[in-house]
């Protein structure tokens, strides 16, 4: 990247449509791309050059929603995209190699979906989020959040093709030059910095070839767009290096899967409403007890919405770090549910099954409706478990009453179908389409015969 170019700064909340338009004029910018999400959080968005600017900006641009997964049928296509101003950022990525192109610079905006008649679409995951923030703030409550996700970095082919190959053999917190990572992921912190990230680590996680980069909390809304800005930076610089990044779950046998386990508390009237310096347990106030208790109460029904995909469940195995069971714990980190030791206004849970394949909009949406349904009903958790989840036998998890996560897709499709709390938080519509393209994902993969099964089978019989 030219250093001559000073890197662009995040705006100022509450910006309006003139203050963008003066930006881009001023900055030489030439496209906008308005960006959203499908239902399954896989990055969409419609670029306009400089004469449709004024246009886009008062949110008269139109897109055919029946061909975007879980949106609408063919005879009620036409949607609106209702830019968020505060999303803003002109994008710090080399265009056809160089950093500014002879067509000049590119800005995006994230969009909210509405109908041709300018309500919201019930089927949008950014105000499906928005929904349940609204409900939280009603009962004085804001959501902070923060994810730590997990990606591979694998070499391509001559052709460009990915592959599953490698293209180091370190491992966690390791030093380059048994980190081959560390420029790539360099280059995409520099990025993420430039389109306002607070980045506070990167490092080389437990498996080859695997990497994290944490960045700072935000509220609910903010974090699933940084989220999903993150998966398209990651992708693009490490296309540009040569290599391919994925946030597949498990996308290697035998080696550690990709999580991201997300950070969560609530705010009251500007303090921390999880803590709780006169309690008992350490500082842990009654709030954050039932949070969590609302989070263990409907994990098995949200999470075929936070580990969405068929893979999802391969990582989701003993063995391999990944939480399997439904408890929690002080500092112990082999439950689903962590309680990290600072307190103030650092006191959070962790909950640790998500993994970073999730449609971030929907899945914290889910989480926020578990919690504060365990708010509003009061959900005690179980005592907290000191010992390792992991290494506990059958009775011993019987006895303590620590149940399993779902085993398959399959099976937590059942379960999101049959949660109640988790299915009003997503809506109808986006209920009903994501249970059957789900559904639709596990059939086809059942039906499927897999490479392990002729290799096992073949021969023998």
């Amino acid at each position: 990247m030219s250093p001559s170019l000073e890197p662009f700064r995040p705006m100022n909340k509450g910006m309006s449509a003139s203050d963008v338009l003066a930006h881009m004029t001023e900055h030489g910018v030439q496209f906008l791309r308005m960006q959203f999400t499908d239902i399954t959080g896989i990055n969409k968005n419609v670029e306009v050059p400089k004469s449709q600017f004024e246009k886009a900006l008062n949110g008269e641009i139109m897109f055919d929603g029946s061909s975007v997964e879980g949106f609408t049928r063919i005879e009620e296509s036409d949607m609106l995209l209702k830019p968020d101003f505060d999303t803003y950022r002109v994008e710090p990525f080399p265009s056809e190699g160089l950093f500014e192109s002879e067509h000049g610079r590119v800005a995006r905006l994230i969009c909210n979906i509405h109908n041709p008649d300018d309500s919201p679409f019930e089927g949008c995951p950014r105000l499906t989020l928005i929904r349940q923030c609204e409900r939280a703030r009603k009962l004085g409550y804001e959501m902070m959040t923060g994810p730590e996700p997990e990606f591979f970095l694998f070499l391509r082919t001559p052709e460009g093709d990915a592959t599953t190959e490698t293209h180091d053999e370190a491992g966690y917190f390791d030093l380059a030059p048994i980190d081959l990572g560390q420029q790539c992921r360099r280059e995409i912190v520099l990025a993420l910095e430039k389109l306002g990230f607070e980045i506070e680590a990167a490092h080389h996680e437990v498996a080859p070839g695997q990497h994290e980069i944490d960045f700072k909390y935000d509220d609910a809304v903010a974090t699933a767009d940084n989220l999903s800005t993150f998966r398209y930076v990651v992708r693009r610089v490490a296309r540009d290096m040569g290599l391919h990044a994925t946030f597949m779950p498990k996308p290697i046998f035998g080696q550690n899967g990709s999580g991201m386990h997300v950070h969560q508390s609530l705010f009251k009237d500007g303090e921390n409403a999880f803590f709780d310096e006169a309690a008992d347990d350490e500082g842990v106030s009654q709030t954050m007890r039932w949070y969590i208790g609302g989070l263990l109460a409907h994990a098995r029904g949200f999470s075929a919405v936070t580990n969405p995909l068929v893979n999802s469940y391969k990582r989701l195995v003993p063995g391999y770090e990944a939480p399997t069971h439904l408890a929690w714990s002080m500092r112990n980190r082999s439950p689903l549910i962590r309680v990290p030791a600072r307190r103030g206004v650092g006191t959070r849970c962790e909950l640790r099954m998500p993994d970073p394949a999730c449609n971030p909009y929907l899945a914290l949406a889910v989480m926020l409706a578990a919690g504060l349904d365990g708010i509003e009903n009061q959900i005690d958790p179980p005592p907290a478990v000191s010992g390792n989840v992991y290494r506990m036998s059958a009775r011993e998890r019987g006895r303590l009453k620590i149940k399993s996560l779902p085993a398959n897709l399959g099976e937590a499709v059942e379960q999101l179908d049959k949660d109640e709390v988790v299915k009003e938080a997503l809506g109808p519509h986006i209920v009903e389409n994501y249970i059957q393209a789900k559904r639709t994902e596990w059939q086809e993969y059942i039906a499927s015969v897999h490479p392990w099964e002729v290799e096992r089978y073949l021969n023998k019989y």
